[in-house]
């Protein structure tokens, strides 16, 4: 893995759209998927919060890691579909008093959810504390205040960090610079919504090393600039590009010893929540013996905010 990505071509939004497989069919009419999981809250309860993850056209941004665009539209959906999709949800899961919406982009691009959506939204929601949706750093402003203010329940915007290395958040294709971050942020704690950061571990481009050392910057960088909760996302293949990329010794995943490595550093600044996403943990296991043990670890870690006792195993690779 290169040390400088310099003399590496950028891949434009044509080379990424390229790479890609097939796209999943979807409904308009509901969400692509809706389940419950536990999440330590800012009060350091754990409580369980209901993510909807809803059907609508792909985003305008091609960045390079990202596989979402698989259960998106080509085209805008229908006006009132969405406001559909989440009542539909709501009702098939139990009530929690945090819901997620997410849309594989961002939840004020109007082509993805129309403005037309937002009363109903708001009405749907209006005995939750808190909603969590998220959007592009280049795309937050008047609108994400103007929805914060319909809502009953606290606001709080998921926006994708990435990563602060400067040889590798411009090559990875999202328009938008650590300075774009830290202004959409000031701009919506200076209105009292919530801001989480979504940071990669090991972004493509990175050696486990680099990897490690960038995503603990970027927490740091995160909470600097006002984040209170910093979700490190495993960066994963699967999307084309990065596949192209792993050929040519450019991306591999990181381990499951970096992840724990990153997350207890972040738990150690004691400066807001951090987790680590388990979503398919399992394609990181590398050691038959210890692995399961380090995912549960990490689960711990989540739900607690605090670091137990290293595993311990033997095992030659970094697992």
């Amino acid at each position: 893995m290169p040390s400088s990505v310099r003399d590496i071509p950028r891949l434009s939004d044509a080379d990424v759209r390229r790479l890609r497989g097939p796209r999943n069919v979807v409904d308009p009419r509901r969400p692509y998927a809706q389940f419950v999981e536990p999440e330590r809250n800012a009060r350091g309860i754990v409580k369980d919060v209901a993510t909807i993850l809803i059907t609508n056209k792909e985003c305008p941004f091609s960045c390079l890691m990202c596989d979402l665009w698989r259960n998106t539209t080509r085209v805008r959906v229908p006006e009132g579909a969405v406001a559909a999709q989440i009542e539909w949800a709501l009702q098939s899961l139990p009530w929690t008093p945090s819901v997620k919406l997410f849309n594989a982009g961002s939840f004020f691009d109007d082509q993805a959810i129309p403005h037309g959506d937002w009363p109903r939204v708001a009405t749907l929601l209006e005995d939750r504390n808190r909603v969590v949706v998220e959007c592009h750093p280049r795309l937050v402003g008047r609108r994400c205040l103007e929805f914060a203010e319909l809502l009953e329940p606290a606001l709080e915007v998921a926006m994708g960090l990435e990563t602060v290395d400067p040889q590798v958040l411009p090559r990875l294709n999202k328009r938008m610079t650590a300075d774009d971050f830290a202004r959409a942020t000031e701009i919506l704690t200076g209105h009292g919504v919530g801001v989480r950061a979504f940071i990669l571990l090991r972004a493509p481009f990175q050696s486990e090393e680099e990897g490690v050392h960038w995503a603990m910057r970027s927490i740091e960088y995160a909470f600097s600039v006002g984040v209170e909760c910093c979700s490190l996302i495993p960066t994963r293949g699967g999307n084309g590009a990065m596949e192209w990329l792993a050929e040519r010794g450019h991306f591999a995943p990181p381990s499951l010893r970096s992840m724990e490595q990153v997350l207890e550093y972040g738990l150690g600044l004691h400066r807001g929540r951090v987790f680590v996403d388990l979503w398919d943990v399992e394609r990181f296991f590398g050691c038959p013996t210890c692995s399961a043990q380090r995912a549960g670890r990490l689960a711990h870690m989540n739900h607690r905010q605090e670091v137990p006792a290293p595993v311990a195993c033997g095992c030659a690779t970094r697992t």
